[in-house]
């Protein structure tokens, strides 16, 4: 019996209709990336484990995708290592002999010591991992080339990533990311480069868009004034959640975490701040006043937002409180980009991050960058109708196949068509007229080319607009100019 094909839950197929509009996005945010100066660079697919691991925080680590060391070592580690009794070797812990001599279970010793058993096997089965983003690969890059390249160094990268996330609505686990990230320099210029970038980006594309942006300086003061600096982790965790789960499902979370009530009561006025930024920035000050790195916080968006004044953009941005972005290593401004016209989440999100690359060995790099969401502009773009009605990608002619000495014309012709930059193609067999129109039809190609006897011995050909029917015989010369001009 044959074997059912599919694909991994998570994943997807594009056909070549949707890959013409993939491009175009690709194609768009490339274009406005170089003209703002950034190259592109890649990086593998996969990591060491050791780069991905404890960058993305312990419920990003979660989502990472490991790969097992090549064949079936993992069943085979595991065997050897419980006969051998050589689990402790790797637990390092002192009560662990004492589980084993009970005659537990790895599961059950895993339980008692207080750690998963993926922790216990993880380093010994797998050393590699798929990446999850393309800002802490970023990071490795520059660490290992740092004496290749010059500072302040502007990179953009188009690739996939992977999370072993639950499959979705508008959440994949295998997407494409469309990052640009600046490194070494601490102006915020930098972050105001990159907010015109998403204002060029998404009116090329025409999708409303409102971009949300706080400072991570101003999360970490709110903590200082709770009383709780030392879960600043926790609080940004739980309420970069408030659009998922609702307020309440966070308060929860947060006392779940250890804040006290008095903190989580003091807390919900702040995050539920309304006006206009300045309002909301002047409010802030009050309550931040004896915090240092949340006045900090506070003066950079007040000069963030004095640039996108004088700069007069459309695009609609709004400091929102609420705004955390989970990921570990942001440290000052963070920015997230909605689309208005449709739920669907993040489209577009990044932040500052002062020292990502101090963990691999060099401090005192500060980068800030954004990363486009393909795959979720895509859908946004698709459900909106919104991609080009012509793409200039498809073909744009095909020569009719008649056989003998009039393919071998057309050949000619054809060669002709495509020098001056026409899309075309050739039927490959001398089918039937029906069939080949067929062809055409279903592939939306918008011109007909037929030479045949007659057409040969005149030195024309016959010219067919699939979509008003007329056709008429022209030159070859006339052909390209026609179709050029269309």
């Amino acid at each position: 019996m044959a074997q059912k094909p599919g694909i991994p839950k998570g994943t997807r197929d594009f056909s070549p209709v949707e890959m013409v509009k993939r491009n175009y996005i690709f194609d768009t945010v490339r274009s406005v990336f170089q003209k703002y100066g950034y190259l592109p660079i890649e990086t593998p697919a996969m990591e060491n484990l050791s780069t991905l691991m404890g960058k993305y925080g312990e419920e990003g680590d979660k989502l990472l995708f490991k790969i097992l060391n090549s064949g079936d070592y993992s069943s085979d580690y595991i065997q050897k290592l419980d006969m051998l009794g050589k689990l402790d070797e790797f637990a390092k812990n002192e009560e662990f002999e004492i589980y084993r001599k009970e005659g537990k279970k790895l599961p059950e010793v895993a339980k008692k010591l207080g750690i998963r058993v993926s922790q216990l096997l993880t380093p010994e089965i797998s050393e590699k991992g798929l990446r999850y983003d393309l800002t802490v690969p970023f990071a490795r890059f520059v660490v290992q080339h740092q004496n290749e390249i010059t500072f302040p160094f502007k990179r953009y990268q188009i690739q996939p990533v992977w999370r072993a996330d639950r499959p979705q609505k508008g959440r994949y686990r295998e997407f494409f990311q469309c990052d640009v990230d600046v490194v070494g320099s601490n102006a915020l210029l930098n972050e105001v480069e990159l907010i015109q970038i998403v204002d060029e980006v998404y009116r090329m594309l025409n999708i409303n868009v409102v971009l949300k942006l706080n400072n991570r300086k101003i999360l970490s003061g709110i903590a200082e004034v709770l009383g709780a600096a030392d879960k600043i982790i926790d609080i940004t965790v739980a309420i970069d959640k408030l659009d998922k789960i609702g307020l309440e499902k966070v308060n929860e979370e947060l006392a779940a975490k250890g804040l006290s009530q008095e903190a989580i009561d003091t807390l919900q006025p702040i995050i539920n701040l309304s006006g206009t930024n300045d309002e909301k920035l002047e409010e802030l000050k009050a309550v931040l006043a004896n915090s240092e790195i949340g006045m900090k916080g506070i003066e950079e968006l007040e000069k963030v937002f004095t640039y996108l004044k004088a700069l007069n953009l459309d695009l609609d941005v709004e400091l929102d409180l609420t705004l955390a972005r989970g990921l570990n290593y942001y440290t000052g401004a963070i920015f997230e980009v909605k689309a208005k016209d449709m739920a669907i989440g993040s489209i577009t999100g990044g932040g500052r991050y002062d020292d990502l690359t101090g963990i691999f060995g060099l401090k005192d790099v500060s980068g800030v960058g954004i990363s486009f969401g393909a795959d979720r502009i895509y859908d946004v773009m698709n459900q909106l109708d919104l991609f080009p009605k012509k793409d200039g990608v498809r073909t744009q002619a095909l020569f009719i196949n008649f056989g003998g000495e009039d393919e071998l014309y057309a050949l000619n012709v054809l060669k002709a068509v495509r020098a001056a930059g026409i899309n075309s193609e050739l039927y490959p067999d001398s089918a039937k007229m029906k069939k080949q129109m067929t062809y055409a039809n279903k592939n939306e190609i918008p011109f007909v080319i037929l030479i045949g006897e007659k057409e040969r011995q005149e030195q024309v050909v016959t010219l067919k607009n699939m979509e008003s029917g007329d056709q008429s015989a022209v030159s070859v010369e006339e052909l390209i100019k026609i179709i050029s001009n269309i």
